[in-house]
């Protein structure tokens, strides 16, 4: 196989896998390994008890939507208090896009960060008067997102190499020697004698005499005349 071809075989196998992994570990994130209401979830309004576990608790608004319409986000108003001795958690705002499977839409609002596994106190309130079934879930992101990034580094990667592939085939073009049809040999040229010359002309002039339209006497004239001798 040559190397053209090598290279041409290994730049399609790493956009293909590239694509093919991109999509698949994106559905799977989004849909199967992202837990968005693994520890509980709160109506709004509403005041509970979950088990959080220590570290990073996505925090989502849940609800009913008709279609696949976008889940928009209310004013909502949480608080989270800490079992005793236990420092309150960390609460930022990390707005998410919707995802919406047959009605059932949910959105990320804020990421809490918990300092210590144990029961906490979770009271929500917010302006929800026209959603259905309104609720906060929490839970956990997919831990496989680097997998898909690490599939979009390599179709990047395989993207740089077809635009080398092609920078290389288009100046080897332009350097490749051209053609012995686009550029033909000069063919040598004959050039007779002056004995060859006097030789044509005698057999001009006989076959002028033989003819007629010369007579004997202009024959012999005309053959001193090349012979050099009138």
């Amino acid at each position: 196989m040559s190397m053209r071809r090598a290279s041409v075989l290994a730049l399609t196998t790493m956009t293909i896998g590239g694509v093919i992994g991109v999509i698949a570990t994106l559905i799977l994130n989004v849909f199967v390994f992202d837990k968005f209401d693994a520890y509980g979830e709160v109506k709004i309004p509403g005041n509970t008890q979950l088990e959080l576990p220590a570290g990073e608790v996505t925090v989502s608004f849940h609800s009913w939507v008709s279609g696949d319409n976008g889940l928009l986000i209310p004013q909502l108003g949480m608080s989270l208090f800490p079992p005793p001795g236990v420092a309150e958690p960390q609460v930022r705002e990390s707005i998410g896009s919707s995802t919406t499977v047959n009605g059932d839409a949910r959105r990320r609002v804020w990421v809490a960060r918990i300092p210590a596994a144990g029961t906490y106190n979770v009271q929500v309130d917010g302006d929800v008067s026209g959603f259905v079934s309104p609720r906060l879930a929490f839970g956990h992101g997919s831990p496989y997102w680097p997998l898909t990034w690490g599939f979009a580094g390599l179709l990047g990667v395989a993207a740089l190499g077809w635009i080398a592939y092609v920078l290389t085939r288009v100046r080897s073009t332009r350097s490749s020697p051209p053609s012995p049809l686009n550029n033909p040999q000069p063919t040598s040229s004959y050039e007779p004698s002056d004995d060859g010359v006097r030789i044509e002309q005698l057999k001009s002039l006989a076959a002028l005499r033989d003819s007629g339209a010369l007579t004997e006497a202009e024959f012999e004239a005309e053959k001193r005349r090349v012979l050099g001798g009138g």
